[in-house]
């Protein structure tokens, strides 16, 4: 039986610092410039080699939006002008022709996400166009090992479309709702009324979908406790396999579009607090379960059950059952992780754009981790992912003396079971229940690059 998290709150307000998500390790803030376009090539030859016949997972960012969410910090243009989309999707064919050429063709698409911005932007024929070119360029496949999601918004889609979208593969869909108080909407610039939502999560049950997800977001501008609880009841209603119930993170001077928000409009921390404990008691009386990193699932989806048997794993998407595959990122600003490699696109599009046009690949910086990222990984991913962590499992893997290794860190956290966020021996690990709601803080100590980070690049944990 899942465990149920315990919402400690002077645990919270103790260890509530800035953070990582972990959706990599070594972070985006540790990326570079050195590691150069001929780097990643040399990693998809080497991962030839190393993952013979090993299928792939592709990513494609399509950056436009209808209307602009005043919360958003994606990568994302707001532009009525869908023709736009039709040269956005030349360049893609151009980056996917000199893509195809590196990876050996037995190596199938078993993985596949749409994200943005907003996929469903596309209109029909331009959607029909690209899943054309992905054909033509990568092994797509129809089997039941077919993963294949796509973000999209509610408010660009009908029932028809979301069939449309079932007959080009996709069996997961991801739907942000963030809130459905039509005064929270007003101020955040995303007016989406229920019955939309609704009729599009049904829509999406009609094609037997893998799964449904939907976002929400609390702490934004005129959000209270009563007001958020019925969000969660609503969305609760339409059952949806996930849930994500993210902490807004205002930080205007970083995302332009946050400028249009007023702090004072704002839930104060403690009413923030409120509405986190709130909807983690009412979805997890629902019968949710916590998977970690304000995430939530049925009993029977796939992220339970890969938790339960200990195959969870995270990459740029979040939880998945694929993250050992070689993600291959397509579009602007997107993230590849390759062979031990990250490699990330330009995020505009007039150097994505302008390199392409030269025949070049529009990555502009990257890393290549070492042995000890490689290591660090392991063990984040494994307290993320499980809220264990063997430790004799580790130094076998890694032929390391864990103690030794981590010495520092086994001080930090040492403390931290003081503190009640987790237990140890002298073999393993496991986070409380308390502990859960904190496991970002608890991976933090293993980030060797946080302790040399002279400033904030995170928002909050909680």
């Amino acid at each position: 039986m899942a465990t149920i998290p315990e919402f400690n709150l002077d645990l919270i307000k103790k260890y509530d610092k800035a953070g990582p998500r972990y959706t990599s390790y070594p972070t985006a803030v540790v990326f570079n410039e050195e590691f150069k376009v001929d780097a990643y090539i040399k990693q998809a030859k080497l991962s030839n080699k190393a993952n013979k016949n090993q299928p792939i997972s592709l990513y494609f960012h399509i950056p436009f939006c209808d209307t602009l969410c005043f919360f958003c910090a994606c990568n994302k243009i707001a532009t009525k002008k869908r023709d736009k989309a039709d040269k956005y999707l030349d360049y893609l064919e151009k980056e996917m022709i000199i893509l195809s050429k590196l990876y050996d063709k037995n190596r199938v698409v078993e993985q596949m996400h749409f994200g943005g911005g907003t996929p469903t932007f596309l209109t029909d024929a331009q959607f029909e166009r690209m899943m054309a070119l992905i054909g033509k360029y990568f092994p797509l496949i129809d089997t039941d090992k077919r993963d294949y999601s796509i973000e999209i918004d509610p408010r660009s889609v009908t029932k028809q479309s979301i069939k449309k979208l079932s007959s080009y593969g996709f069996n997961r869909f991801s739907l942000g709702v963030q809130d459905v108080n039509p005064v929270v909407q007003k101020a955040v610039n995303r007016i989406q009324p229920t019955e939309m939502t609704s009729d599009i999560i049904a829509a999406c049950q009609s094609v037997n979908a893998r799964s449904i997800s939907v976002d929400l977001i609390y702490g934004l501008p005129f959000q209270s406790l009563e007001s958020f609880a019925k969000t969660v009841d609503a969305v609760i209603e339409m059952s949806p396999d996930r849930f994500s119930v993210f902490n807004y993170a205002h930080m205007p001077h970083l995302f332009s579009p946050q400028k249009r928000i007023k702090s004072e409009d704002l839930p104060k921390p403690e009413e923030k607090l409120a509405i986190l404990q709130m909807s983690i008691e009412k979805l997890t009386k629902a019968g949710y379960v916590y998977i970690g990193m304000d995430h939530f699932a049925k009993p029977d989806d796939e992220l339970a059950i890969a938790q339960a048997n200990g195959s969870l794993q995270r990459n740029f998407q979040g939880y998945t059952t694929h993250a050992e595959l070689d993600l291959v990122a397509i579009g602007v600003s997107s993230i590849s992780s390759v062979n031990h490699s990250f490699s990330q696109n330009v995020k505009s599009l007039e150097q994505y754009y302008s390199l392409l046009d030269n025949g070049q690949l529009p990555i502009y910086r990257g890393y290549l981790l070492n042995g000890d990222d490689l290591l660090r990984k392991a063990v984040i991913q494994e307290i993320a992912c499980q809220f264990t962590l063997d430790f004799k499992a580790v130094e076998k893997k890694h032929q390391i003396v864990f103690k030794v290794y981590f010495a520092k860190e086994m001080k930090d956290l040492s403390d931290m079971q003081d503190d009640g966020l987790l237990v140890m021996d002298d073999n393993q690990l496991s986070v409380t229940s308390a502990g859960r709601i904190l496991v970002r803080h608890i991976c933090m100590v293993f980030d060797i690059y946080l302790r040399k980070q002279s400033s904030q690049r995170f928002s909050k944990v909680i």
